[in-house]
């Protein structure tokens, strides 16, 4: 892959598309949207807007340390609390796929309408990648950065036109042109993160109690499972309780699965072989310090017939 020509020819389209005019883009922190906000930043400048969306379904300290990260690159990014709006919306909510639609029309209608509005920027620039349009072409699992594949046409609904520089590449391709353009290692290695964040990692309803659940779990297989270097590991929350055993007395506790894989560019993944004395460690810290947990599982599962995530 010739990385300077992408980048030379992206940055170059950018430009041309956006004129004179200004756009907005929302950054995640994860490796996708961190490039296109470089890209964007480069071709841009000024007439760039970056935003972090809060939406309260992020991992514990994750919108400070990535607003720090950019900042050390000398490109702003503003903070939006959109926590409630988000919340709100996925109250009372268990499907899958009507959780996602909820996040899609949050993120886009509301929370972006509205900044758009406000800015009067007519341009969105997004980290589409391959293999979420593949995912969502094929029915495999609605992204959330999909529009134009799911017949949305974003300027006639949301009043800006979409603009997607890696929708080319796949995850090991974007590694490629972060490395080339010399972006900090823990973001161009940065483990994947789905846009709807630990909403894909709820079972069930996603509440403002069962977040704190599943973040707290999070923190401790991200520092238990670091030293892997697998392609992506993660906690999730079942919407199932067990019957446990705690301080002599019964109850009925929450269900965490540990999961952990290997991958190159997510269309297909393999289970991690963890050592026994990891699994043991990470399952004793999660029963012992999750509030409400007492049980943890390992899942064996392949991609496919599962998907890395699981909502």
């Amino acid at each position: 892959m010739d990385c300077k020509a992408f980048v030379d020819e992206q940055v170059a389209a950018i430009s041309s598309a956006v004129g004179d005019g200004t756009a907005i883009n929302a950054l995640s922190g994860g490796v996708d949207s961190s490039l296109v906000t470089v890209l964007g930043h480069r071709a841009l400048g000024e007439r760039l807007r970056t935003v972090f969306v809060d939406n309260g379904l992020m991992r514990e300290g994750e919108p400070e340390q990535v607003i720090d990260s950019f900042a050390a690159l000398d490109i702003p990014v503003e903070r939006i609390d959109a926590r409630e709006a988000f919340l709100s919306a996925l109250a009372g909510l268990t499907d899958p796929e009507e959780k996602r639609q909820a996040i899609t029309d949050t993120f886009y209608a509301k929370v972006f309408g509205q900044l758009v509005r406000e800015s009067g920027a007519r341009f969105l620039l997004h980290g589409t990648i391959l293999t979420d349009v593949e995912e969502t072409v094929d029915g495999i699992k609605r992204q959330h950065n999909i529009l134009s594949q799911l017949g949305i046409d974003p300027e006639k609904e949301y009043g800006y036109a979409v603009l997607e520089p890696l929708r080319t590449l796949r995850k090991d391709g974007v590694r490629q042109v972060c490395a080339h353009l010399g972006l900090p290692a823990e973001m161009t290695h940065r483990m994947p993160f789905p846009g709807p964040a630990l909403a894909t990692r709820i079972v069930g309803e996603v509440t403002a109690e069962r977040l704190d659940t599943v973040r707290a779990a999070t923190a401790i297989v991200e520092e238990e499972l670091a030293d892997t270097r697998a392609f992506q590991y993660m906690a999730v929350l079942l919407n199932d309780y067990a019957t446990g055993i705690r301080n002599k007395r019964r109850e009925f506790g929450q269900i965490i699965v540990v999961r952990c894989v290997e991958s190159i560019d997510a269309r297909t993944a393999t289970v991690t072989e963890l050592p026994w004395p990891t699994l043991h460690r990470v399952c004793e810290r999660i029963v012992n310090e999750v509030k409400g947990v007492n049980r943890c599982l390992y899942d064996l599962t392949p991609k496919p017939p599962a998907t890395i995530e699981y909502v």
